[in-house]
């Protein structure tokens, strides 16, 4: 019998590691809220892709918009709660390639591209593997360090921004001003251009510096404008993802102008820096040198 006693007491540490390690390892539930919020896109966008095989557009692009609005959620959801998590980042970027990737091919394909049938297919796969570049890209450039200014721009278009703005041909042809579905050929030149837009180097403007902190007499006009855009998104939603995604194209040359403007002095401060290093290298070379030349003299007076 005492044969089998270390065994057994192994046996009994061995289970009780067990549950200590289990018990240690329970997720605290603010960790699962921002993923929560990322699957509640994903469904979004998912359903999306159904409600264009039905071809409900109206439904389809409402639900491609939610899920860009819960995108600008998650995240900040995450730093606020402090729940950031290698689970939560893989998952966002899943749900992201599906959401503004694939749901926005389909539905542009299906709506106003099946006509060109494999030159309009080849323009939505190029616009979603485009998507998938970008995020691949956004996330390995996580970790590289930059200026606190460079913060304030993304690299290329934002896969939201995307999404949102290669629907444009299906949001001025429900306002009936222009036939813009009879014009394929136009449609995927224009999916054409927004995918070069995501893996373009061109600066685009994010904003994100701009939430970190905000005046309190700016409170009150802010929640104004926010009722006031869901207001007009809910009454007139094809004219206001109009106005929004004209407005967002227009401001991507300011932004780019802007970003060369700061560039341009970080460079500038960079090269005063580097000619003041060197002439005090200079300055420091230069006194050595005259040390070096008067200490023969002064030894030979010794």
């Amino acid at each position: 019998m005492t044969a089998f006693e270390p065994d057994l007491e192994k046996s009994v540490h061995r289970r009780r590691r067990r549950r200590r390690l289990f018990r240690n390892s329970k997720v605290p539930v603010r960790m699962l809220v921002p993923n929560f919020f990322t699957l509640l896109s994903l469904c979004a966008g998912v359903t999306g892709i159904r409600m264009a095989i039905e071809q409900r557009y109206d439904v389809a692009l409402l639900l491609i918009v939610l899920a860009a609005l819960i995108d600008g959620i998650d995240g900040r959801l995450a730093r606020a709660l402090k729940a950031q998590s290698r689970l939560g980042a893989e998952l966002d970027s899943l749900a992201d390639f599906v959401n503004f990737g694939i749901a926005p091919a389909i539905v542009v394909y299906t709506w106003g591209l099946g006509g060109l049938r494999d030159f309009g297919w080849i323009a939505v796969l190029v616009f979603a593997c485009c998507m998938g570049l970008r995020l691949a890209r956004f996330n390995s450039m996580l970790d590289t360090e930059k200026p606190r200014w460079q913060c304030n721009y993304f690299t290329g278009m934002p896969a939201p921004a995307g999404a949102i703005t290669v629907l444009l041909p299906l949001y001025v042809d429900a306002l009936g001003i222009i036939d813009v579905r009879s014009h394929p050929l136009a449609i995927a030149v224009f999916t054409l251009v927004m995918a070069f837009l995501l893996v373009s180097t061109i600066p685009t403007f994010s904003g994100k510096l701009m939430g970190e902190r905000i005046s309190r007499e700016w409170v009150p006009p802010i929640f104004g404008g926010l009722a006031l855009f869901v207001g007009l998104l809910i009454t007139y939603p094809h004219a206001t993802m109009t106005l929004a995604a004209l407005a967002y194209l227009s401001v991507i040359p300011l932004s780019w102008r802007r970003y060369r403007r700061y560039a341009a002095r970080d460079k500038a401060e960079s090269d005063a820096r580097v000619a003041a290093d060197g002439a005090l290298s200079a300055g420091h070379i230069t006194n050595a040198s005259a040390a070096a030349l008067t200490t023969p003299a002064t030894e030979t007076k010794h």
